[in-house]
């Protein structure tokens, strides 16, 4: 019962439209990793800007509370962000919430920066309060732009065109410490300062905190906003998926149009036939019939996406606290404020590009050929065995710092080349249209709340540095990635299969595709 514009979708070949929706919808994600992960670059300089105590003999540094606010918030409102709009884009349409997840991008990203108060806690207060909404926004982008991809795409790229648009989560991380290095550099070069411990103890160590780096966090955050407002634009102009505009608006005649126009070929619109398609498919989302089909694979993505953004957001949180173990930075005392920013995000840079970043495009590349079960499954296994070597030989492999950083790169290899990736692929392929959006946002929101787990929980063990708490820390990691690699023996294979075929929208025949030979042979035509 499959339908022409269906069968068109799923068989259309890869076109400048798919490239278009691939950097429209992967430019978001730039912007949420850039803005969930800077925030990373500019902690200790928060510390030593806000915190300072004359009488303590180190720098300033955020209390452990503050800090996991500070760094968390804005997973909490992705949280929100995620199940709210993910909702909304099953209800209204996935484009008419589009754009609003933007523009919440924009103005929370700028309002960040502008954080003033007259105190420490005023000022924390206000930056918590803005990026909480900001992840709100951000999280909205999650299931969205997962579902406009999967609906756009052809069932032989699907996957590596998902991958595509998540890919880009690493080269925001990437610019995440690229700006922060570069902006910390130049300003590091005009306003030179001492070490902390270079200044003699009856003078104001205070100043190895320059003052003006209290206008270098601030512009590190508003950069934010500038790929969300060279975004919005084309991400208007984007016509509603043909899935959605015809499983869920009941108008055939309407998307076989946009999808002609998109895909430059005639769709028949086969009014009456879509309505036997949506009768066959009517059953809400909580309801026994669809636990009855889609319950194992929904336990499976919730678990497999909690489980590993534990690890994933606990690595990207808290390696600052592990770089200068691994030699990657100095000592807090032996650098001046605007140094210790520049070398904390150049540390994260080097990861980023040489671990974090190859992993995304190797998904890419790899995940039609070798499926998304075997890339999850071995992407859970490395990371754990990876942590586990690191938390057995920890007091070993601080003295040998290279063959640390290679250990701890290749747990973000194996992130991305792995559970990372797949997690954010599977449930934009596992669900049914009408529910995909939510579904998706429901398992990423799972993910988030893992990632808070990491924010508030596995933080707490890397703050202090001491050897055995990160020991423990990697031990737990090791044991969450362990867990999701049972856990994804709930989902299945969804390589070289349509949507409708995945999720059983089709009534259990298998869609194989139109030939578009002709209009008396097709209800395609060129």
């Amino acid at each position: 019962m499959a339908l022409a514009v269906l069968n068109a979708l799923d068989s259309a070949r890869t076109q400048w439209y798919h490239v278009t929706a691939i950097v429209i919808a992967g430019m978001g994600f730039f912007t949420d990793a850039y803005d969930l992960f800077c925030i990373s670059t500019v902690s200790k300089l928060l510390g030593r800007l806000y915190y300072y105590d004359p009488a303590s003999k180190f720098p300033g540094k955020l209390p452990p509370n503050v800090n996991n606010i500070v760094i968390g918030v804005a997973l909490v409102g992705t949280l929100s962000g995620q199940l709210v709009f993910g909702w909304l884009g099953d209800k209204l349409g996935r484009k008419k919430v589009y754009g609003v997840t933007l523009i919440m991008m924009v103005i929370c990203a700028i309002c960040s920066g502008l954080s003033f108060g007259s105190s420490a806690a005023s000022v924390m207060t206000t930056l918590c309060f803005f990026r909480f909404w900001l992840g709100f926004g951000i999280g909205g982008d999650y299931p969205l732009s997962a579902t406009i991809m999967s609906e756009y795409a052809n069932k032989m790229t699907r996957g590596a065109f998902i991958a595509a648009v998540f890919a880009m989560q690493g080269v925001g991380i990437i610019f995440a410490g690229l700006v922060s290095m570069v902006l910390s550099r130049i300003f590091l070069n005009l306003y030179p300062a001492p070490a902390f411990q270079d200044i003699p103890v009856d003078y104001s160590r205070v100043m190895s905190t320059q003052p003006q780096a209290d206008y270098l966090w601030r512009i590190v955050l508003m950069i934010g906003a500038l790929p969300a407002i060279v975004t919005y634009y084309w991400r208007m102009k984007m016509p509603e998926t043909g899935r959605y505009t015809a499983l869920i608006e009941g108008n055939a005649k309407q998307a076989a149009a946009d999808m002609g126009k998109v895909l430059d070929i005639e769709i028949q619109a086969e009014q009456e036939k879509l309505a036997q398609f949506k009768a066959a498919n009517e059953y809400p989302l909580l309801s026994m019939e669809f636990f009855r089909r889609h319950g194992r694979h929904l336990i499976g993505t919730t678990t497999t996406w909690f489980l590993l953004d534990i690890a994933f957001y606990s690595q990207n949180l808290t390696q600052k606290d592990i770089f200068p173990v691994m030699g990657l930075t100095q000592k807090d005392v032996e650098v001046n404020a605007l140094r210790e920013m520049f070398e904390t995000s150049r540390a994260m840079f080097v990861i980023a590009f040489f671990g974090t970043f190859p992993g995304y495009w190797f998904t890419v590349f790899f995940i039609e050929k070798l499926g998304r079960f075997k890339i999850q499954l071995v992407g859970f296994f490395m990371m754990s065995f990876f942590m586990l070597i690191i938390g057995i030989k920890y007091d070993y492999l601080k003295a040998h710092k290279y063959m640390f950083a290679t250990l701890y790169g290749l747990t973000f290899f194996f992130a991305n080349f792995g559970p990372n990736s797949t997690t954010f692929v599977l449930p934009a392929e596992l669900f049914p249209t009408r529910v995909r959006s939510t579904c998706h946002a429901l398992s990423a929101a799972a993910g988030k709340a893992g990632a808070m787990v990491g924010a508030f929980g596995v933080q707490n063990y890397t703050l202090g540095k001491g050897t055995k708490d990160i020991q423990k820390a990697m031990f737990f990691l090791a044991f969450t990635n362990m867990l999701g690699f049972c856990f994804t023996f709930l989902v299945t294979e969804t390589k070289g299969r349509s949507l409708e075929e995945i999720s059983g929208e089709d009534g259990g025949g298998e869609t194989t595709g139109t030939q578009m030979t002709g209009t008396n042979s097709s209800s395609v035509t060129r």
